[in-house]
């Protein structure tokens, strides 16, 4: 059985809540990804959202707001999503699929231990099951 442990990359990183928006920038350039999880009160312990480099531009920049004013926790809305390390890739697409996100990331004791990406899924995953998840998250609602 493939997990989310298998497919996943590790090493993610957090940003706390009351970081800026310009940190969360430079920390995704650093790392080179394009979605952080949101920490509570500047703990790792409870994920209270995720931004994506996407929600940096269009959130903030775009709306004319300075991002060294604006915190992670001001942009991160909804309600976060994550999968246990040891789900089944079968469940990982349905996670992905349901809330048509493109980010899920992966706690195992309660704890991050990694990201799956797009990119993730088209490296492990065959051309059917991309196919069949591109199509719902993708899918205009």
């Amino acid at each position: 059985m493939t997990t989310a442990k298998d497919i996943m990359h590790s090493g993610a990183h957090w940003i706390p809540a009351h970081e800026t928006l310009d940190r969360a920038a430079q920390l995704m350039r650093e790392h080179n990804v394009g979605a952080l999880p949101v920490s509570a009160n500047g703990g790792q312990d409870r994920m209270v959202g995720i931004i994506t480099d996407r929600d940096i531009v269009v959130g903030c920049v775009a709306k004319g707001h300075d991002p060294s004013k604006v915190t992670a926790g001001d942009l991160a809305q909804g309600t976060p999503r994550w999968i246990e390390a040891e789900a089944d890739v079968n469940a990982v697409l349905e996670e992905m699929q349901t809330h048509r996100i493109r980010r899920l990331p992966v706690v195992e004791n309660k704890k991050l231990v990694g990201m799956i990406s797009e990119a993730d899924l088209a490296q492990h995953l065959t051309e059917e099951q991309i196919a069949g998840w591109a199509e719902k998250v993708y899918a205009r609602g």
